[in-house]
């Protein structure tokens, strides 16, 4: 089978109108060669018919997956890389519709990539990673989020929330996705801590991180929850050999 040296960026969406037609345009602008799929869980507010719009302009770098209802970042990631692994992409990536993710910063994590990663994480808290218009509970958060994860699970990676990710193919291919457990911030932890687990090689790309400027945040008590005990979960599973 021919592997092209090729990316593809997913882009779950959920009532994004105020960003997607922009996170588009910024990415398919870049000086390298970026293709997009959106992933929209049935926005309500008209985002998936915004980005029928735009295809027209664009073509097949440009792809929509319409979900009935809201089924979660996790889910909705786990579809677009198995219809990216199917078109033999290369590099595959996460990253949000809100512009808190620098599309700039997808050439540094796939140039980590080609340079022996096999995943590329856009850090907030190596060096040279930062974080700006974060209210001081939310900054908490994410410190001691970070904090947890690490002293749980031993896993060496200072941002293991962080959601802008590159992926070699072959890091997607080897994990069993549709054991993938979690649905909502915890699928980030999940997604880490496995690749780790099978030895493949993760590097931390330092970023500046951008509180949202249009739509409204995800976040909530739920996925705080499945967080905390999943984490558990996830070192248990470790220790008793399932993992």
């Amino acid at each position: 089978m021919k592997f092209l040296n090729k990316s593809c960026v997913i882009i779950p969406t959920y009532n994004e109108k105020e960003n997607v037609e922009d996170i588009i345009s910024t990415v398919l602008a870049l000086d390298e060669s970026f293709d997009i799929m959106i992933v929209d869980d049935g926005s309500p507010d008209g985002t998936a018919q915004l980005v029928k719009n735009v295809q027209a302009n664009y073509g097949e770098r440009v792809n929509l997956i319409e979900r009935e209802g809201k089924l979660g970042l996790g889910t909705a990631y786990l579809r677009g890389f198995k219809w990216a692994l199917k078109r033999n992409y290369a590099f595959i990536y996460e990253m949000d519709a809100d512009f808190s993710h620098n599309p700039k910063d997808l050439i540094n994590l796939r140039s980590a990539c080609q340079n022996g990663a096999d995943v590329a994480v856009g850090s907030r808290y190596v060096k040279g990673g930062q974080t700006e218009n974060w209210p001081i509970d939310r900054r908490l958060l994410s410190y001691g989020a970070s904090w947890y994860v690490r002293l749980i699970t031993w896993m060496p990676i200072k941002d293991p929330t962080a959601g802008f990710i590159c992926y070699r193919r072959n890091v997607l291919q080897a994990l069993d996705l549709d054991g993938i457990k979690f649905t909502g911030y915890a699928f980030q932890i999940e997604m880490k801590y496995k690749s780790y687990c099978k030895g493949f090689k993760v590097v931390e790309v330092p970023i500046l991180f951008k509180d949202r400027i249009e739509g409204t945040s995800k976040m909530s008590k739920g996925i705080v929850k499945e967080a905390i005990l999943g984490i558990l979960k996830l070192r248990w599973e470790r220790i008793t050999g399932k993992i």
